[in-house]
């Protein structure tokens, strides 16, 4: 009796530790599954119906943001209206910061911008029709890709270039939330009317990309991120991203071959 006791309680204490891991295993492979999917891209409105209408509160995605914030040294820009304002990895936004005269620009974009990314500025679209108008007239068509982007937008947009290609390398290329000039209003990255080569290198010596650097300055805009200049400021060559900062500051810029930076005689970001 005692043996037959004794094997019951055996076989009792194996299955246990079986059952146990069984639920450990499927629980892994669960959250395995989970993670290999790979993160929406928040270029793509479709996938983010409700981007729009975002805040940025105590989300994971702002803590996650916050955390990169605090491992640089960055000031917190006392006039973010200024149209000449320098944006850039070592001057950021106030986090509550929103452009009160957001307009819709009347230019053309590509159908993949949502609403928010088809505002600016009204200084600043007024001037983009203008540019798209006379680039038109030469036989140069241009489309929008994407203008304004809210607090809101730029951290889930950073978050998800971290989680692509890791911090070191987003860094190259997308801002920090707060530090992108996306969220002035007041620049805009455009692409040729074929749609193609939206934000890519491939814009670079096209017909649209030498019109730019030829004709933007007239309407008060500035290549913002020029070949040549990433060590001073912090972007590699984007000939497709222009900012408007008036006329007269803009003819100086683009005469002299310089950047924003330059401009103000700020302290070079260095990446």
């Amino acid at each position: 009796m005692v043996k037959f006791f004794s094997t019951i309680l055996c076989t009792i204490m194996l299955a246990l530790p079986l059952t146990g891991c069984t639920g450990t295993i499927q629980n892994a492979e669960k959250n395995h599954q989970s993670e290999s999917k790979p993160p929406k891209d928040p270029n793509n409105d479709n996938q983010y119906p409700n981007q729009s209408t975002a805040t940025s509160g105590n989300t994971s995605s702002d803590t996650e943001a916050q955390k990169y914030s605090n491992t640089d040294s960055i000031q917190v820009i006392a006039k973010p209206k200024s149209i000449p304002v320098l944006v850039n990895k070592q001057n950021k936004l106030p986090d509550s910061y929103n452009p009160s005269d957001l307009i819709y620009a009347k230019i053309p974009f590509v159908n993949t911008a949502g609403a928010e990314k088809r505002k600016m500025r009204k200084e600043a679209a007024a001037a983009i029709e203008k540019l798209f108008a006379e680039a038109k007239q030469q036989d140069v068509n241009l489309l929008g890709v994407s203008a304004y982007r809210s607090h809101a937008t730029q951290i889930t947009l950073f978050n998800y270039y971290v989680k692509r290609d890791g911090y070191k390398k987003a860094r190259t290329y997308s801002a920090l939330p707060g530090t992108s000039e996306h969220e002035t209003g007041l620049a805009i990255d455009v692409t040729g009317g074929n749609g193609k080569c939206q934000a890519q290198d491939c814009f670079g010596g096209t017909k649209e990309a030498i019109w730019l650097q030829t004709h933007a300055a007239e309407y008060g805009f500035i290549i913002r991120y020029p070949k040549g200049k990433s060590s001073i400021t912090g972007y590699k060559y984007e000939p497709w991203h222009i900012r408007y900062v008036g006329k007269a500051i803009a003819i100086e810029i683009m005469d002299r071959g310089i950047t924003l930076e330059e401009y103000y005689q700020a302290t070079p970001v260095n990446k």
